[in-house]
C-alpha cells in the first residue's frame, strides 16, 4: 500500500463496507476456494457437526477485518454465532482472543482460510496505517491511500486504511478528476485536458 502525504483537506471519509459489495466479494472469494465443493471436508465431517472456533491473535498490532469475518460465516451458514472480544481499530497483543465463533463445522472450515487472510492483510495495513498516523498527531498532514490496491480487494484495504486513521482518497478512476503526467504527455500538454 503506497501513501501520499498532503496538508490540504480533501474528500470525507467514505464507508467502504457496503453490504452489496461485501457479499459480492465473500461469494467470489469463496467460490475460488471451494470451487466444486470442499471434497476433504464433505468427505470427513458430517452435516449436522457443530463446533466452536477461536481466533487467536499472534503479533500485535491494530485489528481490521471483523465485520469481514463475522460477513464470511453469516453467507456460509445465518445461524453462525459470532462472539467478538474486540473490535476493528482496537490495538492487539499476541495470545488474545478476537472471536469465538460457533457454527456447523463444514462452515468454519470453508470459511477459515478467508477470514484468515482478510483479517491478516488489513490488519497488517492498519497496523502500518496507524505507525504513520501516529507520528503525524498535532501536525494538519494525513494519511491518504491510492488506488494502487490488489485487484478485488481495494473495498478491503482502503477500509484497513481508514480503520488505522488514515483517509480515503481516491476510491477509482469514476470519483475524481486527477490529471497525471500520463493524461498531460498523451494529449500533448496541460491546456488540452483543462479545456475539455
Amino acid at each position: 500500500m503506497a501513501f501520499l502525504f498532503v496538508t490540504c483537506p480533501l474528500i470525507p471519509d467514505c464507508v467502504m463496507l457496503q453490504k452489496e459489495a461485501l457479499e459480492q466479494f465473500i461469494t467470489a472469494a469463496l467460490a475460488e476456494d471451494i470451487g466444486s465443493g470442499d471434497h476433504s471436508t464433505l468427505a470427513s465431517i458430517p452435516a449436522g457437526a457443530t463446533g466452536t472456533a477461536r481466533l487467536k491473535i499472534k503479533e500485535d498490532g491494530v485489528l481490521a477485518g471483523m465485520e469481514v469475518a463475522e460477513a464470511v460465516f453469516r453467507q456460509l451458514d445465518e445461524t453462525t454465532r459470532f462472539i467478538p472480544f474486540k473490535k476493528d481499530g482496537d490495538t492487539m497483543q499476541s495470545g488474545e482472543v478476537a472471536f469465538e465463533v460457533s457454527a456447523r463445522v463444514r462452515t468454519l472450515l470453508s470459511a477459515e482460510r478467508l477470514v484468515l487472510n482478510c483479517i491478516q492483510r488489513m490488519s497488517g495495513i492498519a497496523t502500518l496505517t496507524r505507525k504513520y498516523t501516529d507520528r503525524l498527531k498535532g501536525y494538519h498532514t494525513r494519511v491518504l491511500d491510492t488506488r494502487k490496491t490488489t485487484p478485488n480487494f481495494r473495498m478491503l484495504e482502503k477500509e484497513a486504511v481508514r480503520i488505522g486513521g488514515g483517509v480515503n482518497h481516491r476510491i477509482g478512476l469514476y470519483d475524481m478528476i486527477m490529471l497525471k503526467d500520463n493524461h498531460i504527455d498523451f494529449s500533448g500538454g496541460i491546456t488540452p485536458p483543462l479545456s475539455a
